[in-house]
């Protein structure tokens, strides 16, 4: 590769080198996740040829929604492809965290309790749940709370899960957050999560596992719905939007926990019936067909960073060589300055408002200062290239996203020049 492109993009040469001795070792792993997104690619065509997607899907509805055609395949697209009853995919569901939030307010009554296996949940479900005060919580319904937190390796505190779903009785949901949010524990593998599920489900069977699989979607060739989750949550600017969905979420699963959610995004007795799709299905669509390539450009730019930072002698999670689960990339810096140089790095190489410089600020959901870098298509769009994290201890940054691997490849060289500028760290 000539570095001449890159340097006119603000690449030093000596950052340019460094980049293409880490990339000489990848090709491998890089092999293996372009056969993943082929299989990938492939489930999500058969799902839209079985259920004969057609031209007529794309033009949408207005008004009441009725009768809307598109909407209706593009949900038994997600079914097919999650394997499940029934799905709910609606511009109408803001952004992950309100697909999660439908999800548990739908499905939980006053006098049940949530049950996390996993440890705290992302910061946003904090006030979702009640664990900060927030108004329409969780907690002000009169559903309760419990935990159990992962032992130190990471692993199920299987004894503890038990005893916490004998002693109360009232646990009718188990929440199982897939990615690590801003933690630095391992994401969690498909298969890990189906033991979990089966384990949950030997104890107490009358209970739902739903899944947040924001970050997940088709990092692997099966999903949690394939190992026993009644629900999977994510968002349409993550994964399986593909970088052209401008808004939504979805909700895939048993087709009860669905009408429920279904009945409580729109009304009671109109349910799955309305919500125009307006213009947007061809976006939907064509952005979910993406999706299995362009959550595979994310994963080589997440590769390639864990390389270069831990190379570097910082820590990384995941590491260089572990399997990857979702498309984040954690990279701890122990001080602020690293954190923000790193966000500084990924908005100078983004395709919109690569010239503004981003700072941090007191985000809704957070209980820190959060710095966010996006110059997106899609505002907020995190398959995009892009990169947060809270300013606080240990002062992490999250990477992720990158629409093609080009892209991502140019943002972490970016996040390296800012920091070998800054003084933070020398080649």
């Amino acid at each position: 590769m000539n570095s001449e492109i890159y340097q006119q993009l603000g690449i030093s040469k000596k950052v340019f080198d460094f980049g293409e001795e880490i990339l000489k070792g990848l090709e491998e792993r890089f092999k293996k996740i372009d056969e993943n997104a082929e299989f990938n690619q492939l489930k999500v065509l058969k799902a839209m040829q079985d259920n004969k997607v057609s031209e007529a899907c794309l033009l949408g509805t207005t008004g009441y929604g009725y009768n809307d055609i598109g909407r209706e395949k593009l949900e038994a697209v997600y079914a097919s492809v999650f394997h499940t009853e029934d799905a709910l995919v609606r511009p109408q569901i803001t952004c992950g965290t309100h697909a999660l939030a439908l999800a548990l307010m739908s499905n939980l009554r006053p006098g049940d309790m949530l049950f996390s296996p996993v440890g705290k949940p992302y910061d946003t479900l904090e006030e979702v749940i009640g664990i900060r005060e927030s108004k329409g919580s969780l907690k002000e319904y009169g559903i309760d709370y419990v935990q159990v937190d992962l032992l130190k390796d990471g692993s199920f505190d299987f004894d503890n899960i038990k005893k916490t779903l004998l002693d109360n009785s009232n646990i009718k949901l188990v929440t199982i957050q897939r990615s690590k949010g801003y933690q630095t524990r391992p994401t969690l593998s498909v298969e890990r999560i189906g033991e979990l599920i089966s384990f949950i489900k030997s104890v107490k069977s009358d209970v739902f596992c739903m899944v947040d699989n924001c970050y997940g979607e088709f990092v692997e060739t099966i999903e949690p719905s394939d190992v026993g989750a009644d629900m999977v949550v994510g968002s349409l600017i993550k994964n399986p939007g593909g970088g052209l969905a401008p808004i939504g979420g979805y909700i895939a699963g048993k087709k009860e926990c669905v009408e429920n959610a279904a009945f409580r995004l729109t009304s009671p007795g109109l349910g799955k019936e309305v919500g125009a799709s307006l213009g947007i299905l061809p976006q939907f669509y064509q952005g979910f067909f993406l999706a299995p390539t362009v959550t595979a450009s994310a994963l080589k730019g997440a590769i390639f960073a864990a390389n270069i930072y831990e190379k570097l002698g910082f820590d990384v999670c995941p590491n260089a060589t572990e399997e990857r689960h979702d498309i984040i990339q954690a990279v701890t810096f122990g001080k602020p300055e690293g954190v923000i140089a790193f966000c500084e790095g990924v908005q100078a190489a983004a395709p919109v408002d690569s010239f503004v410089t981003p700072e941090p600020w007191d985000m809704p959901g957070y209980d820190a200062q959060v710095i966010m870098a996006a110059g997106a298509f899609v505002s907020g769009s995190s398959i995009e290239l892009s990169a947060d994290g809270p300013i606080k201890e240990p002062y992490s940054v999250f990477f992720q996203g990158g629409l093609t691997w080009p892209h991502a490849k140019l943002g972490i060289l970016k996040t390296l020049q800012k920091l070998v500028d800054a003084g933070i760290l020398s080649l």
